[in-house]
């Protein structure tokens, strides 16, 4: 049997442990969703100048590519993911019953939203302010499942305000900067094994970090354009709380989201066809290991050896004028997970995924236009096998040996809407920005 004492600090040691496993899941899962018009192509071609000024996320160049006046859109997405993890739990000292209970259904479903505001100041100087939530995730398996020490609930939720100014050069190149203001906020849950009846530890923290963008689009040729953008890594020192049996307890996590690099080309085939593709690069191997420390004193209570690798996306896709109206499109993209087998937790098991996506446009009328995407993502099979050598492994607590299996449908729609400036209907550079 264990001591009143080991108890506590067994309790503390897995309460710390909640913002290893779950930080690194919301890295897994930053959210791309921050365009319907993108969307319908698994996101192709998302840096480079269009209809749609919500490349401004990825780019901030491609500012230079609103029309006249004012331009305004607003974005909305669902994403329903559909994730459970079978497996099982065998307990370490702590005297547990083993358990094969699978989590069920441990994805909840997520609104996202997003919206883009540019201004035309002169033909060369462009002004804009974009706001998303470029991380979260919410999961929720069963409150007593065979992984329930090792994660209950988790929660992240963030919001960016970013300012971008777009110079635009020439013809052939257009340059932009911007500043992110961002907020970041956490709640998790884990079970704690010392206790009679398994109560929750639970962790909060916030912050508010700053960051920039910076990107540039350049056209060699006529129908060809080439977007290379940046968003900088914001730094979080998480003020918050640890409650557990021991009691409650001021926090400070330290953790720096990833900056990411983004390459896209767009190539007009015909005057009614166009091709698109995109890379795309996160550094989240700079997670490392950061530490969580108590306020009253600086004492370390975790070190979170988060150790992901970098991160990769790739997409092509393509669309089609079917009338001067109407415009569909599709595409599909591989993304590689910066969370292997070495690493995974039963947090939110993250793995290789496949996006396969479709959508259309549709202009109303000269100032008005709307968008709606769908994507299907199918993630490879993940495996998780927390025991000796893991990093989030507590020999105490016991080992949980699993899979998880998981999906994701998501449904994007979005307005358009200019004023302020000339009527540009069915030309084609100003708006439409071929």
């Amino acid at each position: 049997m264990l001591t009143q004492r080991a108890s506590v600090i067994l309790s503390l040691s897995v309460v710390g442990g909640l913002v290893a496993a779950t930080s690194a899941q919301a890295g897994g899962f930053a959210l791309r969703e921050q365009s319907s018009y993108y969307q319908g192509m698994s996101f192709a071609g998302y840096g480079t100048t269009g209809p749609s000024i919500s490349s401004m996320f990825w780019n901030p160049a491609t500012i230079t590519g609103a029309g006249e006046g004012f331009t305004f859109e607003t974005h909305n997405t669902l994403i329903v993911p559909n994730a459970e993890i079978t497996g099982t739990f065998t307990p370490g000292v702590v005297p547990v019953p083993a358990s094969t209970v699978p989590s069920g259904d441990i994805g909840n479903d997520a609104y996202v939203p997003a919206s883009y505001t540019a201004y035309k100041v002169t033909d060369q100087v462009f002004f804009g302010v974009a706001i998303n939530a470029p991380f979260g995730l919410a999961t929720k398996p069963g409150q007593n499942w065979a992984g329930q020490f090792y994660s209950r609930s988790s929660k992240a939720q963030s919001i960016n305000v970013n300012p971008i100014i777009g110079y635009k050069i020439n013809d052939m190149l257009s340059v932009a900067f911007g500043v992110q203001f961002q907020h970041f906020a956490v709640s998790l849950k884990t079970g704690i094994p010392t206790v009679a009846g398994f109560p929750s530890g639970i962790l909060e923290g916030d912050d508010i970090g700053f960051g920039v963008t910076a990107g540039v689009t350049y056209k060699p040729f006529k129908g060809t354009e080439i977007g290379l953008g940046y968003r900088s890594g914001i730094a979080h020192t998480l003020g918050g709380s640890i409650q557990s049996p021991a009691g409650t307890n001021a926090i400070n996590a330290n953790l720096i989201t990833p900056d990411m690099v983004n390459l896209s080309v767009k190539q007009r085939v015909t005057d009614a066809f166009r091709v698109f593709g995109t890379a795309e690069w996160t550094n989240w191997s700079r997670l490392k290991s950061p530490r969580v420390t108590l306020q009253a004193n600086g004492a370390t209570v975790q070190t979170l050896h988060f150790n992901y690798n970098d991160g990769w996306f790739f997409a092509l896709g393509g669309e089609y004028d079917v009338t001067e109206d109407l415009t569909m499109r599709a595409g599909i993209g591989y993304e590689l997970s910066p969370i292997d087998d070495a690493i995974r937790s039963t947090r939110l098991p993250d793995s290789n995924r496949l996006w396969l996506s479709a959508g259309a446009s549709y202009e109303f009328s000269e100032d008005l236009s709307f968008d709606l995407g769908y994507t299907y993502i199918h993630g490879e099979q993940a495996n998780i096998n927390i025991g000796p050598g893991h990093q989030d492994y507590v020999p105490a607590v016991g080992t949980y040996i699993g899979k998880a299996n998981a999906n994701v449908n998501i449904v994007s729609a979005s307005m358009r809407y200019r004023w302020g400036g000339p009527k540009h209907r069915g030309e084609a550079d100003p708006v439409r920005g071929y």
